[in-house]
C-alpha cells in the first residue's frame, strides 16, 4: 500500500464534522467554497503570483547562484507532499540542507542541526526557501494562503495521533496561513504543538474567506520580521 493509500485510509475513518474548544461543530468538506470565492480565490492567487515572480525573479536568481557557490547540490528540487483531498504533488523549495531528503527520510529540523547549509540558516530563517512554491500556486496545486503541507511521513505519523488531523486537506495548502501568522512556523517537536498548529489550520477551513486571505497576507511580512521558532 502507498503512503498516499494509507494516508486516505486514515483520513476516510474521520468523521465529517469535528468540534474544537474554541468552534462550534461545522462540516468541512471539497465543495465548502462556493463557486464565486473560489474564482475570486484563485485570481487572487494568480494575480499576486504572477506579479511576485515577475518582481522577485532578479533576487530568486541570486539565491539560487549563492546556494550553488555554498554546498554542492541542486539550488531548487521538489518533495512529495500531499495536497487538497490528499492529492500527491511536487512542492518547489530552495535547498537549505547538505542533503535532499523525501518521503520516509524527512526529519524535520532542530535548533543547529548540522545538515542546514550556512545560507541555508538564513534562507530558513527568512522563508526564502519557500519562495519557488510560487510556481505550486500558478500551477493550482497550492494557494497563497492555506494550511502549510507537510512531508508525506510527518502526514502519516500524526493523522494517527490527532484525529482531526486529515480535515486540514479539505482546503488547498498554502505558502502562508493563519496558522503561521499566529506564532506556528517551523518545526513541531511535540504533538501539543502540532496539535495548535492543526486547530489554527481548521478554523481557517471553516472561516475561510477572501478577506481572511488579504488579512492573512497583511500579516505574514510582520510575523516574517519578528523570527519565532523559525530554524
Amino acid at each position: 500500500m502507498s503512503v498516499q493509500e494509507q494516508f486516505a485510509e486514515v483520513r476516510d475513518a474521520l468523521p465529517v464534522s469535528f468540534e474544537l474548544a474554541s468552534l462550534r461543530p461545522k462540516s468541512i468538506t471539497p465543495n465548502k467554497l462556493v463557486r464565486r470565492t473560489r474564482i475570486l480565490k484563485r485570481l487572487l492567487d494568480l494575480g499576486i503570483a504572477l506579479l511576485l515572480l515577475l518582481f522577485l525573479s532578479p533576487a530568486l536568481i541570486a539565491v539560487a547562484v549563492l546556494i550553488k557557490f555554498d554546498s554542492r547540490g541542486p539550488a531548487l528540487f521538489r518533495q512529495k507532499r500531499l495536497g487538497l483531498n490528499g492529492r500527491p504533488f511536487g512542492i518547489f523549495k530552495f535547498r537549505t540542507m547538505h542533503v535532499v531528503e523525501e518521503d520516509e527520510a524527512v526529519v524535520q529540523a532542530e535548533p543547529g542541526d548540522p545538515r542546514i547549509t550556512r545560507i541555508g540558516s538564513f534562507l530558513r530563517a527568512s522563508s526564502i526557501d519557500e519562495l519557488p512554491q510560487l510556481l505550486n500556486v500558478i500551477l493550482g496545486q497550492m494557494s497563497l494562503i492555506g494550511p502549510r503541507p507537510h512531508a508525506i511521513a510527518h502526514d502519516l505519523h500524526y493523522a494517527k495521533l490527532i484525529p482531526e488531523y486529515a480535515l486540514r486537506q479539505s482546503v488547498k495548502p498554502g505558502i502562508t496561513g493563519w496558522a503561521q501568522v499566529n506564532g506556528c512556523r517551523g518545526g513541531t517537536p511535540t504533538l501539543d504543538l502540532m496539535q495548535k498548529r492543526v486547530d489554527l489550520d481548521l478554523w481557517y477551513a471553516q472561516n475561510i474567506s477572501i478577506a481572511l486571505d488579504i488579512f492573512i497576507l497583511a500579516r505574514t511580512p510582520f510575523e516574517l520580521l519578528r523570527n519565532r521558532n523559525v530554524y
